[in-house]
């Protein structure tokens, strides 16, 4: 079964047609990298995904579900959301802003604590943070503490919106090996929207290839980077990884 998928899927702001008949399924239990240039609908896939947009034209269905219009407070329970500079709250703690969902849902105390530092393990930070403002963390740290708020329900399916790319090049380093290391442990499909080729081949199974709003390639990672199908594949190809 696909994790998400797209069925000629269009989205229009006024006059601008952001995605014109999207075809893509992202495998389950697999990371998908959708790449592309800045304005080419990345983030606008993710926001259909979990139902802050709706397609103009075309269905969008996570593991085989339509996103519903009801209810979508709920759905959205099912699915983490992990963005670029972490989007922390900055007057809640680290442990606050992880489990804020969680005291939402009405977990007990001892159960978010618990999983707060199950996930503390996971990405590497010690418990030490718990208590500190993200004006007291750094970036890494942040971003650390978004993949752990992007978790702490459990998700089936993550959306990660270029939650890489604004820290230096050291601590990106070590935020891919604690995803990898996220992914071998939890249970869990991602959606991973990036503009960076090397990223998407270190941390995706599966690739799509966005270009002004039209899918120009999709398949596994390995085959579409070897294969390229057009010309603007190949010449991305070409620029990042050569």
């Amino acid at each position: 079964m696909s994790c998400v998928e797209f069925k000629g899927v269009t989205k229009r702001f006024g006059d601008l047609k952001v995605l014109t008949g999207v075809d893509v399924a992202c495998p389950s239990g697999q990371t998908s990298a959708i790449v592309g240039a800045s304005g080419s609908g990345k983030t606008t896939l993710l926001q259909l995904v979990n139902g802050v947009l709706r397609p103009d034209e075309g269905l969008v269905s996570v593991f085989g579900r339509e996103v519903p219009r009801e209810g979508i407070e709920q759905f959205r329970r099912g699915i983490g959301y992990a963005v670029q500079g972490a989007g922390l709250f900055p007057h809640l703690t680290a442990q606050e802003n992880v489990t804020l969902v969680a005291r939402l849902e009405g977990w007990e105390e001892a159960s978010m604590r618990e999983r707060f530092l199950e996930l503390l393990d996971e990405v590497e930070l010690s418990a030490d943070v718990s208590d500190r403002l993200p004006r007291e963390l750094s970036g890494g740290q942040q971003q650390r503490l978004g993949l752990c708020r992007a978790l702490m329900l459990k998700p089936d399916l993550m959306l990660l919106d270029e939650p890489f790319s604004a820290i230096d090049p050291i601590t990106r380093v070590e935020l891919y090996e604690r995803f990898e290391h996220i992914k071998a442990t939890q249970s869990v499909s991602s959606l991973l929207v990036t503009h960076d080729l090397r990223e998407a081949r270190r941390l995706a199974e599966h690739l799509v290839i966005l270009n002004g709003g039209v899918v120009e390639q999709s398949g596994p990672t390995s085959e579409v980077l070897s294969h390229p199908d057009t010309s603007y594949v190949s010449s991305l190809v070409e620029s990042q990884l050569t």
